[in-house]
């Protein structure tokens, strides 16, 4: 845990040389530590949310020539004092200030420390601090609208609310338990099961968004399978519309899988092309086609790629059966469309889940990628819809709701005390999501997955 009568420093930009370096100090002495290095203006005596230009010196020595960045507490980040360095991103300055400011009494920072100050000090609570690292590690427009909202507190709104009316009853029922010789009830059971089930539905909700919450942040594993030249290869070419893959027409060329990240609408599906799903006609492609089962079965989504032009009707069902797996989208793909007539077109199959494309002539690969879209998303994403991310966060809603299904389950039956034990359950893995309750190994586990300056 973090010591806050001490003044932590750490470069809070990435590592490496570049144009600029921010060099971030935060504590009650971060301004005085500053100030004994800083040739220009008294910063002790400047106001917060100022710039200041000047110099950083060691013993007269200048070092760089910086802007500093003063936030005064508890208008700052961390709520405490807090001086930002701008200097020129060469590795030796970096170093050469932080050590300068260590030497005058600050201490290197721990993973996230910054963050977890910001905690500890009420500025967030800390699935918002949470929601922090997974703004800095977005790599999409709806990761990083999903990690935004909940840094807002959207999230932890809507869970406050929750526990807002469950202290509510867990109150009247406590107090039940003063009175338990009068045998009297300040607890409406039937508004106690109204609410119950009101808020068993919103976590419910919340549990079914993991899902896809999961997929924005870590994207949609989306596997490109069927049999060898059924123009899989093609396909991911046509979809990342650059030369990726190699094609040829011998069978068997694709031995290893093949991954690549495609963004469709902000949404990032890794694309992964397999080998052929064949009788192997030797050990490297069995291999190989038991890396493709195997992916098929890791994956949310599956391409199955078929030739339109040469497989049968039996062979196509023989595949599709072989290949559904559960808890595996799949979408049916007829490829090689320009090589058809009418009557073979009209033959395909003509489903939601079907679509009829020439990867070699890139015909309908924008019909294609809306439907990868959809099979993933669906309807599910708003701009204002709370989704869970997290799968700490997921554990806990989990085990809110097992607590709440007791509640529901012995209200008619058991007495106040057991209510309220079920009650202070459900209130306490709700506060494990916000941080109302928490425990160091817990802080120390989350926090220390953060970047150094952050």
């Amino acid at each position: 845990m973090t010591n806050k009568e001490e003044t932590i420093v750490a470069l809070a930009t990435p590592n490496g040389a570049g144009a600029i370096g921010v060099i971030r100090l935060s504590g009650p002495d971060a301004i005085t530590i500053a100030n004994k290095v800083f040739m220009g203006k008294d910063l002790s005596k400047q106001a917060s949310h100022t710039l200041h230009y000047g110099s950083i010196a060691d013993d007269g020595f200048v070092l760089d020539e910086v802007v500093a960045s003063l936030f005064v507490a508890p208008r700052s980040y961390t709520r405490e004092n807090v001086v930002e360095i701008s200097c020129h991103g060469s590795n030796y300055i970096i170093e050469s200030i932080i050590k300068l400011f260590i030497k005058n009494g600050a201490r290197a920072a721990k993973p996230g420390e910054f963050t977890l100050r910001a905690f500890l000090n009420g500025q967030l609570d800390l699935s918002q601090a949470e929601a922090v690292a997974d703004l800095i590690a977005s790599n999409s427009k709806a990761s990083q609208q999903v990690a935004l909202q909940q840094l807002r507190g959207g999230f932890s709104n809507q869970l406050q609310q929750l526990r807002d009316q469950l202290v509510q009853f867990a109150s009247l029922i406590e107090l039940e338990l003063d009175f338990a010789e009068e045998d009297v009830e300040f607890a409406n059971r039937d508004q106690l099961k109204k609410l119950i089930h009101q808020i068993t539905k919103i976590i419910g909700s919340l549990i079914q968004s993991f899902e896809l919450g999961n997929a924005i942040k870590n994207g949609v594993n989306t596997v490109i399978a069927g049999r060898p030249n059924a123009g899989k290869s093609t396909l991911l070419n046509a979809l990342l519309n650059e030369e990726r893959a190699i094609v040829s027409h011998i069978p068997g060329t694709t031995r290893d899988t093949i991954e690549e990240v495609l963004n469709i609408k902000g949404i990032n599906f890794r694309l992964i092309d397999t080998a052929g799903i064949r009788e192997a006609t030797d050990a490297i492609e069995q291999i190989g086609v038991q890396r493709t089962m195997e992916k098929i079965s890791q994956s949310a989504l599956l391409l199955y790629v078929f030739d339109a032009e040469q497989i049968t009707i039996a062979e196509l069902n023989s595949d599709l059966e072989s290949l559904q797996k559960p808890g595996v989208t799949m979408l049916v793909i007829a490829n090689k469309a320009d090589l058809l007539n009418e009557e073979q077109l009209s033959a395909l199959p003509h489903t939601e889940s079907a679509v009829i494309i020439s990867a070699k002539e890139k015909q309908h690969i924008d019909e294609l990628k809306h439907k990868i879209y959809n099979a993933a998303v669906k309807d599910q994403l708003s701009g204002h819809e709370t989704l869970v991310t997290n799968i700490r966060h997921l554990e806990a809603l989990q085990k809110t709701e097992e607590a709440l299904v007791r509640v529901l389950n012995g209200i008619d039956s058991v007495t106040s005390d057991f209510l309220s034990m079920d009650i202070k359950q459900a209130l306490h893995y709700l506060g494990e999501i916000t941080g109302a309750v928490t425990t160091d190994d817990l802080l120390e586990n989350i926090f220390s997955k953060f970047c150094i300056g952050k």
